[in-house]
């Protein structure tokens, strides 16, 4: 689950972390009022979508214009930068051409930076720890580091017994290059951060940039969180903070029955048990041709109600003139799923090529389930017959068109 930056700043700021004073406005007066109640005489207005590169993005509207991070030095200069941002769609590097619509500012007050770092705390799979990542080159993309200047990057692994100690602390402000009283700051800050970290449940909390103030002071000039989704039950406050208008409506949906769902760009809807098999599906539909439009995982234990909510979902996109559903039937019976899919195909009035391959227990049972239901579904044998017939399905469906 994503949450807004203002947002992230708030939880983060119980927590000791240190963040710019800053002012949620859900219109432009709210902005000017804002701006009314900070200090001044500088003021940043910052647009609240969820995705990255907001200050370098360019909104449709005015795509020579700037971008959604601006620097003001009046409550004026914020009253135009809001109605400039208000309600217009900004596009940058993580949303797609297609853009998000800006409904919700954040104005902060300025600070004089006197450097940028990069700070990341993440579950690394691979130590089964969580990793501090810090960088000199804050404000900059972190995968273009990664790539170009890897030796800029430091890593901190927390063993989850001892916790964050002390020499983790050192080693991470050292690492910066932090001196005097803003190494004791930074201190302070990185045992902070882990600390919201693991009692948040976070996934991830990413500070990009990072700064030192000309007051030796180490602060979040900008923060993104992501939760585990299987630990929302614990936080229901932050549950509450979920911004429904930011996220896809058919992944929504999906949420509301436990359906594991990503919208991609391709035009083959794809319905799997399972998230490995689900990510071979989308790999051996790409080989023959073929590009999936979304990755959907209705579970082990799918039924008929999870079957026919996956068929509404997948055709809820435009895009889909193909399905494939790809069900191994361990937990649930491949007879139990044929009958599932039949009913949900009636029952959303299935129009495009529909290609099922099935495999597990009871499979011939299924296939014979399928063969007689009258509906025009084609059969396939396994995975690699599944996504040629898919491909093939599809583009006459198209030409058709």
């Amino acid at each position: 689950m994503n949450i807004h930056e203002y947002q992230a700043k708030d939880l983060l700021t119980k927590y000791g972390v240190s963040v710019p004073r800053g002012i949620p406005a859900m219109s432009v007066a709210e902005a000017v009022k804002a701006a009314g109640q900070l200090p001044g005489p500088l003021y940043v207005v910052k647009a609240q979508i969820h995705a990255g590169g907001r200050g370098a993005g360019k909104f449709k509207n005015n795509p020579t214009g700037k971008g959604g991070v601006r620097l003001c030095k009046s409550a004026d200069e914020v009253k135009a930068a809001a109605e400039a941002m208000m309600n217009q769609v900004l596009v940058t590097k993580q949303t797609g051409a297609e853009g998000k619509e800006v409904q919700r500012l954040y104005v902060t007050d300025g600070v004089d930076i006197k450097k940028e770092y990069y700070c990341s705390v993440v579950l690394d799979r691979a130590t089964s720890r969580v990793t501090f990542m810090v960088s000199t080159e804050g404000g900059m993309d972190i995968e273009e580091v990664a790539h170009k200047t890897p030796e800029k990057i430091h890593r901190v692994a927390i063993d989850p017994a001892a916790g964050f100690q002390g020499h983790h602390a050192r080693t991470l402000a050292f690492g910066l290059g932090l001196e005097g009283n803003a190494n004791k700051s930074g201190q302070k800050f990185f045992a902070a951060l882990y600390k919201a970290f693991i009692e948040l449940d976070a996934s991830i909390v990413e500070i990009n940039p990072l700064i030192v103030t000309d007051k030796e002071e180490v602060m979040a000039l900008d923060a993104k969180m992501n939760f585990d989704d299987n630990a929302m039950f614990r936080h229901p406050e932050i549950a509450a903070l979920r911004d429904e208008s930011e996220e896809d409506a058919k992944e929504l949906e999906a949420h509301k029955h436990e359906l594991s769902y990503v919208a991609l760009e391709g035009n083959i809807g794809c319905m799997v048990n399972g998230a490995g098999l689900a990510m071979a599906t989308m790999d051996i539909i790409k080989l023959y041709g073929g590009q999936p439009a979304n990755f959907l995982d209705v579970g082990g234990g799918a039924n008929k109600e999870k079957v026919t909510a996956a068929f509404k979902i997948i055709l809820a996109d435009k895009n889909v003139k193909g399905v494939l559903v790809n069900i191994f039937g361990g937990i649930m019976k491949c007879d139990i799923i044929a009958e599932g899919i039949i009913a949900a195909a009636k029952e959303v009035k299935l129009s495009v090529p529909l290609v099922v391959r099935l495999e597990g227990t009871n499979v011939e049972k299924g296939k014979e389930i399928l063969s007689k239901s009258g509906l025009d579904i084609i059969p396939a044998n396994d995975l690699e017959d599944a996504a040629k017939k898919v491909v093939e399905a599809t583009k006459k469906a198209q030409k058709a068109a």
